[in-house]
């Protein structure tokens, strides 16, 4: 690792800790050179996943506007911004594990309603309303018999 003070090469490790849920390794450098000290992160790469949007277009997954789409779902009910959390890690996760360089949106809209299904009827609801573009009144009556008629199964 460069020191950042005097560019030289070599540099010793004097202290290591887990940062962000495991995720990351924070390590405090000394330079051998200068004697400076210095942190640096030492974290997995992730790969870049992109999302084709239902016009053909691509944009990279952003997990906070998913998690914003889910706590507008979610407002003014009794889930937590924890359940919330526990969500997007899940359908992250799972996005991730696919190994997938690219992704439908219309599979995570599924993946968020069957996570909403189980967590709040509401929110599934409103959630679903706006996902599959609800034109009328029918169609919303349509949604809820439906998820009355999956839950008496």
């Amino acid at each position: 690792m460069r020191c950042p003070y005097c560019e030289n090469e070599d540099s010793k490790v004097i202290d290591s800790r887990h940062t962000e849920d495991g995720r990351a390794i924070r390590r405090r450098r000394e330079c051998e050179a200068c004697g400076k000290r210095f942190t640096t992160y030492e974290k997995v790469e992730e790969m870049i996943l992109m999302v084709i949007k239902k016009d053909g277009s691509r944009q990279a997954f952003d997990r906070n506007k998913l998690m914003n789409g889910i706590i507008r779902a979610c407002e003014k009910r009794p889930v937590s911004v924890t359940d919330i959390e526990k969500i997007v890690d899940s359908i992250e996760r799972k996005l991730n594990n696919t190994m997938e360089k690219e992704v439908e949106s219309t599979l995570i809209g599924e993946l968020v309603m069957d996570k909403l299904k189980d967590l709040d009827e509401v929110a599934y609801v409103r959630f679903a309303s706006v996902y599959r573009q609800f034109t009328d009144v029918n169609t919303f009556v349509q949604e809820v018999e439906r998820l009355l008629t999956n839950r008496n199964k």
